[in-house]
């Protein structure tokens, strides 16, 4: 499938893996990337020197481009944004905030930039800066939120810009590939899908939780203290909901490591299992290769069958 994005990554598919921190490492984005689309690495709040070693694990995985994620909220996201640079990282995405600071730079050094944004108004701030293309995130997705649905947000996106506009946030399959087309798209980001990936190294509490859960099964926590996050309904997140309830700025305390519980250990009483609301629609394990190509096959019979 041929699109402007497909183009811009040169990939097979216009897909992008999302960068869910602690879990998109060099084993999740490299299968993404030799299965025809574009996998990344989650920079999150990890030391640079871990980083890099998973970009160059990445490199031995595929020859196929591949991306770095940073989160502007990191602390150390200015030595992320030399790394990229530095080892030479083709295509970078950004979240919580605006890369405009490192613009420059990048694009000097080849980079493409492909900034999440959370509204129309800073998609046309974004495409000013000199970004390729913009990631329109729905609050149906899974990790931290903004307010829009994808059905709203991505075709007020795509009448306001001209860059290439990639949708993300409950899509798991063709029909979703096919209404981001419809509404203005021309390409999609998933991350709750791979979670259920072989090549996935979250625990298998985690991962098994994600293909039992159902339509309800996700619930938002802090709505109430300002980063409203979603994530699988779990002793923890009834814990969270009621701290919120009775003292928001006590949240941000349980929450500190609570991802890497869910990820490394499983740990349902305290771990933030980030989660979408397909999840529902999940109930079968494969590889990210089969996820892709079920994908696409699905859209391209929708869309021209």
């Amino acid at each position: 499938m041929n699109t402007a994005v497909t183009k811009l990554l040169k990939t097979d598919y216009p897909i992008i893996q999302g960068s869910m921190a602690w879990i998109a490492d060099a084993s999740l984005a490299g299968a993404v990337s030799n299965a025809g689309g574009l996998g990344l690495i989650a920079g999150g709040s990890a030391p640079v020197d871990v980083v890099r070693a998973e970009i160059q694990k990445t490199r031995e995985l595929t020859d196929k481009p591949f991306g770095l994620n940073i989160m502007l909220l990191s602390p150390n996201k200015d030595d992320l944004a030399q790394l990229v640079l530095d080892e030479k990282v083709p295509i970078v995405t950004t979240g919580a905030g605006s890369p405009g600071v490192y613009m420059e730079r990048w694009k000097a050094g080849g980079v493409t930039v492909i900034p999440v944004v959370a509204s129309v108004a800073l998609a046309v701030r974004m495409e000013r800066l000199g970004a390729d293309a913009v990631i329109c995130e729905g609050c149906e997705a899974g990790g931290h939120i903004g307010d829009l649905t994808t059905m709203s947000f991505v075709p007020q996106t795509a009448d306001a810009v001209k860059i290439p506009v990639i949708a993300a946030g409950g899509i798991a399959d063709g029909r979703g590939v096919a209404a981001a087309f419809m509404l203005g798209a021309s390409g999609v980001q998933c991350g709750t899908v791979f979670l259920t990936a072989d090549e996935c190294n979250i625990h298998e509490n985690y991962k098994q939780r994600v293909l039992d859960a159902k339509d309800t099964g996700t619930v938002v926590t802090g709505r109430i203290g300002g980063h409203p996050a979603r994530c699988l309904k779990t002793p923890a997140t009834r814990k969270m909901l009621a701290i919120e309830k009775d003292n928001p700025d006590a949240l941000e305390e349980f929450l500190v490591g609570s991802l890497r519980k869910a990820v490394q250990d499983g740990d349902l009483e305290e771990g933030s299992f980030m989660c979408g609301q397909i999840a529902g629609m999940l109930n079968s394990r494969k590889t990210c290769r089969e996820i892709i190509t079920d994908m696409f096959a699905q859209a391209e019979a929708l869309l021209h069958g």
